[in-house]
Parts: structure tokens; sequence; C-alpha cells
């Protein structure tokens, strides 16, 4: 769980989580102005600050170190906002665990009339589709959606993707999962009811413009390294891939 002030939906977020459905739950803090990392830790969380104010990026990449130190078999990315159905956890690691695919997502976005309803503003549903639609084409993915803060990985993974050369910004997804492609992981998702009250986490509107952009340039990447003009997030970790993976071609 990469948190930011997340002290007011924290609990309620773990109640979700079916008991025999994980091993460990990490929760990675990263200086939040509450008392979210105290309550992680009354809550038995595993919980770790960061040094200063990393971002979203950096605070996940604390995590994932740490999950993978610690042998996870299976990660799942959750925020910790109360936003997304905790409850499906163990149908989401059932995917993995299946060999039906090596990367997630949670799915926001079954039906514009739900999304909407849902409490979902219209500017980041259409920003959502467009963004959807552009990154499916560059990627050549069929998801139906890409900006989900609900994520489940195999470790092989997390061991393959150069995830620390990434963005330690809002990027970071977007460019986490362009690598899971380009170094030929199964990419899936599946329906996620969703949540929006006032308490969970939401990017303002120019923020995500930036996010937007971000994105955009990720996608503009992918295409460029299918062409031999690879980017630093493309190549393989000094010393060959973890995951002992051969190093992919330039079509991903």
């Amino acid at each position: 769980m990469p948190a930011y002030n997340a002290e007011k939906t924290l609990r309620a977020t773990l109640e979700d989580i079916p008991h025999d459905s994980y091993d460990t739950i990490l929760l990675g803090d990263d200086c939040s102005s509450d008392g979210t990392f105290e309550l992680a830790k009354s809550l038995g969380l595993e919980a770790m600050k960061t040094p200063r104010n990393l971002g979203y990026g950096g605070n996940q990449k604390m995590l994932y170190r740490a999950a993978l130190e610690r042998g996870a078999d299976l990660v799942v990315m959750l925020h910790p906002d109360n936003q997304y159905d905790a409850r499906l956890v163990p149908f989401f690691t059932g995917f993995l665990r299946a060999g039906v695919c090596d990367v997630i997502l949670g799915n926001r976005i079954r039906s514009r009339k739900e999304c909407l309803g849902g409490g979902m503003p219209a500017w980041k549903y259409l920003s959502n589709r467009f963004l959807t639609i552009v990154q499916n084409l560059c990627l050549g993915q069929n998801l139906g959606e890409f900006h989900s803060g609900f994520r489940a990985y195999r470790r092989e993974v997390l061991e393959t993707v150069p995830f620390e050369r990434n963005s330690d910004g809002f990027a970071f997804d977007a460019q986490f999962l362009a690598q899971a492609v380009w170094f030929g992981f199964r990419v899936a998702d599946a329906p996620m009811p969703v949540r929006y009250f006032k308490e969970a986490s939401s990017i303002a509107f120019w923020p995500s413009v930036r996010y937007g952009l971000g994105n955009l340039k990720v996608s503009a990447q992918y295409l460029l390294a299918r062409m031999g003009l690879r980017a630093s997030i493309f190549r393989p970790s000094r010393g060959g891939q973890a995951g002992g993976l051969p190093s992919p071609p330039p079509g991903g």
C-alpha cells in the first residue's frame, strides 16, 4: 500500500481485504502529515516510512524492493484510500496463480453510466477514455483502463522490469505497464467496482494534465523503442534480467 495522508481511510480498506488472501501487508508512508504511519503500526501492518517525500513512484519502488526481499511470489498494489473494492484481492491473485496472466489491473470503467453515477468527474472520465485508447493502440493491448490503483504482479515481473529507472512521480504506473508489455509479460484486467467520496485520494485538474502528458510520453517512448530508439526504461538491468528472460527484440 503506497500511502500518503491515508489515516481516515486505511482502517476501512484493511477491513475489506480477506484475511486468508495475503501473508504480509506492507505499507509505505511517504512522509504523511497525518497519523497514517502510526495507525498502520497499531493495526499490525509492516509499515515503513520514506526518508523524505519521494512521490508516488518512489514509494512504490521502496515497497517492491521490500516485497522481493521478503520472498513474495505475488504482489498486490492497492491504494489505501478505500476507493477500490479490496474484497476482490483473492480473485485477482487467482488469475496469476492459474497462469492466466502475469499482470492484472482492476478495471473501474465498466460503463459510462456507472462511472459518472459513482462520482467520477466527467473530465476525468473523458481523459481516462482518451488516454486508454491511445495507450492500447501504442502498446498493442486491449485493456479497459490503464490508470487503476489496484494491480497485481507475479514475482518474475518485478524481478525483470527495471522499475528503479522509472519516475518517482505519477508516471511510474504508465512506465511499469509499458515495460511489462515490452518484456513480454501478459497484461490483463478484470472488473473492479470503485467508490468516490471526499476522503478518497484524487488528482486535481492541472496535476492530472501533467499526468496525462506523462502517459502520452511513455507511449511515444514505447513506439520509438520499437523503431530501435530504446529509452533506458526499456533496457534490461545491468548483468541481464533477474528473471532469466532473454532480451526482447524491438517488437516487445
